[in-house]
């Protein structure tokens, strides 16, 4: 199993010195890859978990400069409530910057009342559908092409794109749970990202992946979740690994055992200190164990 460790960019208590710490021991103990969580402009019901949030690929952006042997991911953009093009530009920028580290994970959101800040309530009830147009784009600017390109909601005729990403492809990964972003992931996607779920349950969306790529004549792609992680008795409701650290390896290799191949932990807590101890003891009670 590949792990990844997910950067308290967010809620209240989030800091700098927290971004960085969680980072620093990310690439310390060897995982793979950061994540950043997206949100803007949540309505104040939102606020106790998203009113205090570090913009997601400006925070990449600080932390690759800062540590160079991790990868650089968002769990996930909220694509539909953002400029596709502006989009486009921002992660072929950072991945040059960082030398071709950058994974895109996308989303479609959830949230009417943050796009209705954002001034994208138009999009709300098409947000798959931009979505889906979004990543042709992308594909298509990233390439390199200069020929035309018309969907639903962008026309580009006379344009010029650069930098390009060092990764050709840039990976993508598609999250969400509903059946059409699962078909989404097979169709389009270099990878499926869930959130929030059990082993029992992503077990449930595998096939409907492989389905749709099947159709498309592609492979299936990889397959990563974010998992929280909490060492003793149970510190919230909804799916967790926790327990002791031997139940929290035999609860990896579930995940394994279904053919997930990567993990973003989430450690729920902005403390630096706090962040860094949970993740080395990870490290060290746990991987030996999996």
């Amino acid at each position: 199993m590949d792990f990844g460790l997910c950067l308290p960019n967010f809620p209240a208590g989030a800091s700098p010195e927290g971004i960085d710490a969680a980072a620093e021991v990310a690439e310390r103990v060897g995982m793979s890859m950061v994540w950043t969580t997206d949100h803007v402009l949540v309505p104040s019901e939102a606020a106790s978990d998203y009113g205090r949030i570090y913009e997601a690929i400006v925070t990449l952006a600080w932390v690759g400069a800062r540590h160079p042997n991790v990868r650089l991911a968002t769990s996930v953009i909220v694509v539909p409530q953002r400029n596709a093009v502006v989009l486009a530009k921002e992660l072929a920028t950072l991945d040059s910057l960082s030398g071709g580290r950058v994974t895109a994970g996308v989303g479609i959101g959830w949230n009417a009342g943050e796009f209705a800040n954002l001034a994208a309530s138009d999009r709300f009830h098409v947000r798959g559908a931009y979505l889906d147009e979004t990543i042709r784009l992308w594909r298509h600017l990233w390439s390199g092409s200069t020929e035309p390109f018309a969907g639903r909601f962008h026309t580009l005729e006379d344009f010029a794109f650069g930098p390009l990403p060092v990764q050709q492809p840039l990976p993508i990964v598609v999250g969400g749970r509903a059946e059409a972003a699962l078909r989404r992931a097979g169709t389009v996607g270099d990878g499926y990202h869930s959130s929030a779920t059990s082993p029992e349950t992503y077990a449930t969306r595998i096939p409907i992946v492989a389905e749709a790529a099947a159709a498309a004549g592609r492979p299936t792609p990889a397959m990563s979740a974010r998992v929280r992680v909490e060492f003793g008795e149970a510190a919230s409701s909804g799916y967790a690994m926790r327990g002791d650290p031997a139940a929290i390896a035999g609860q990896v290799r579930e995940w394994a055992a279904i053919g997930v191949e990567h993990i973003a932990l989430y450690f729920d807590t902005t403390e630096p200190a706090d962040i860094v101890a949970r993740v080395e003891r990870f490290q060290r009670d746990v991987v030996p164990l999996v």
